[in-house]
């Protein structure tokens, strides 16, 4: 089923991660979204297990990567 009106469609949450942690850098990363994975000894490996587990979280991360693509 395609979504083309959908900016989510397609891309991981390990995608958004890469592009925010390349972007911002984790310390950024963890004041624009405040979350301990981001800021205690942060990978993507660890942030990804983190946010599958918590929707408010991932939801979070989703948000400002939708705001970052769209300044992009």
């Amino acid at each position: 089923m395609s979504q083309p009106n959908n900016p989510l469609h397609g891309v991981t949450l390990a995608m958004i991660l890469e592009f925010l942690e390349a972007k911002y850098g984790w310390k950024e990363l963890s004041y624009q979204v405040n979350i301990n994975c981001f800021k205690n000894d942060p990978s993507i490996k660890s942030s990804l297990k983190f946010l599958r587990k918590t929707p408010w979280a991932r939801e979070k991360v989703e948000q400002l990567y939708l705001q970052s693509i769209d300044r992009t």
